[in-house]
């Protein structure tokens, strides 16, 4: 019974960290430069999950911004909202399915 909860455990925490990443991510959608983050997650023996951050560098839209130099383009942050949602809600998804885990193997 140990090893399920270590399992949900692991499961748990690499959750919270996909959806600490997509929040920040989102809090800087308008962050001029702006390079979004990805979690992947692999498997870790004995059981587990592992969480892992990679900055994505792909470039964001290019505008043309008035400044004291006068017009010059800047990149805007490669943040895509509709992106963001449907992923966090999928990490919620995944959270409270291993909470449920966790709950089973403790009852």
């Amino acid at each position: 019974m140990i090893a399920g909860i270590q399992s949900a455990l692991s499961g748990l925490q690499a959750y919270t960290r996909k959806v600490e990443n997509n929040a920040n991510n989102v809090a800087n959608v308008n962050s001029l430069g702006f390079k979004k983050n990805r979690v992947l997650l692999a498997e870790q023996a004995p059981q587990g999950v592992r969480a892992s951050v990679e900055q994505v560098d792909t470039p964001g839209a290019m505008v043309a911004e008035q400044t004291s130099r006068g017009t010059e383009m800047v990149e805007l942050s490669n943040v895509d909202i509709g992106e963001e949602f449907p992923d966090m809600m999928r990490n919620v998804h995944g959270y409270k399915a291993n909470l449920k885990t966790v709950q089973a193997a403790d009852a």
